[in-house]
């Protein structure tokens, strides 16, 4: 009777642990979200990364956006650990993301480029970052190096200016620069922590952006509503830039159209006004610094084309807004943080006069 006894709790112990791991692996602490479109290539670095983390209370989802590469069969065979949503088509960044986003179940989630190598502390140091913040510290920022120069910055944080750009804060200046935890505007979404309560507040990305500031967008949302985003030094991915990128002239447009969108919805009368010479010059100095003028006027077209349901959302931002006009307009930078015009034009002079054997 007593050794049936010790069985039976035994069995009953085996079963309340075998009850706490399916949990935790349903319910886990971070739900690491990845888009993917048909970057086979990419996915052993990345997802090999993931293995390698010493923090391991995490899920993963892969969010397939149509890939007609092997991406989906690869995964599937090599790392089975992974749980797989698949698009018959691509839906863009932005939908990949809220799909993934939809399934996550877990205090924290964690948007990731496929095009990355996460280091080994690099979801420790963003978890104990975040577990030690203030709770108006919604979203963290990681450290993204060139995969190729791990000496050099590639995104400490992204920048919005009153230019309309957003730039990557540290890109090719030496990682060394760029070592102490500090606030910034908002993360890049390749390498970002986000806490569900700061997603249950803004809501979900903005799918009509498809691809490209969708991430400002959400930043820029989130400032508004008053939450804070942190520089984790500490938290390291190699990241190749663009790796998963599209054709340059769909990048031109989508950009176009994004950033008329992004300053359209979020940035109170007041200080589009005030800041409106700043803002125009912004648009003329990328019409033509693309060089793809036909891109750029589609873009502006599609933007006009979706002006009345821009402005069905700004009346939602606008009146949900919890931070001041003179809060906001010190937020975003004065430097446009590109080269001047002079400076371009000069460059392409001296190219253009050059000849063979003259260097």
């Amino acid at each position: 009777m007593h050794s049936l006894r010790e069985t039976q709790c035994k069995r009953l112990v085996c079963l309340r642990f075998n009850r706490f791991f399916d949990e935790m692996s349903v319910h886990p602490k971070v739900t690491v979200v990845i888009p993917n479109w048909s970057t086979r290539r990419w996915l052993p670095g990345c997802l090999d990364g993931l293995r390698s983390q010493r923090f391991h209370d995490f899920r993963v989802i892969l969010v397939d956006n149509g890939s007609t590469d092997d991406s989906v069969a690869f995964v599937r065979q090599h790392y089975p650990e992974v749980q797989i949503l698949s698009f018959p088509e691509n839906r863009g960044f932005a939908a990949a993301v809220n799909a993934g986003l939809r399934q996550a179940r877990s205090e924290y989630v964690v948007l990731l480029n496929v095009d990355t190598v996460p280091q080994p502390d690099w979801l420790s140091s963003l978890v104990e970052t975040i577990e030690q913040s203030p709770p108006d510290v919604g979203c963290l920022a990681s450290k993204m190096l060139v995969l190729e120069n791990p000496e050099t910055v590639e995104n400490a944080g992204d920048i919005l200016s009153w230019y309309g750009s957003a730039r990557k804060r540290g890109m090719g200046q030496p990682a060394t620069d760029y070592t102490q935890l500090e606030e910034v505007f908002s993360p890049c979404a390749g390498a970002a922590l986000y806490r569900q309560a700061f997603l249950d507040d803004i809501g979900s990305f903005d799918e009509r952006f498809i691809s490209y500031l969708e991430d400002v967008d959400v930043g820029l949302r989130g400032r508004l509503l008053g939450h804070r985003c942190l520089y984790v030094p500490t938290a390291k991915v190699l990241h190749q830039g663009h790796g998963a990128g599209i054709p340059r002239a769909r990048y031109v447009h989508l950009v176009t159209r994004n950033r008329l969108a992004l300053l359209a919805k979020n940035i109170p009368l007041r200080l589009l006004i005030k800041r409106l010479w700043t803002l125009c010059f912004g648009q003329m100095y990328y019409f033509l610094v693309y060089k793809k003028p036909i891109r750029s006027l589609t873009g502006t077209v599609s933007f006009l084309a979706a002006f009345p349901s821009i402005m069905q959302q700004r009346r939602d931002v606008q009146r949900q807004r919890r931070v001041s006009d003179k809060d906001l307009e010190a937020m975003l930078s004065t430097e446009l943080g590109e080269p001047s015009l002079r400076e371009i034009v000069k460059n392409r002079m001296r190219l253009g006069l050059r000849r063979p054997g003259m260097d």
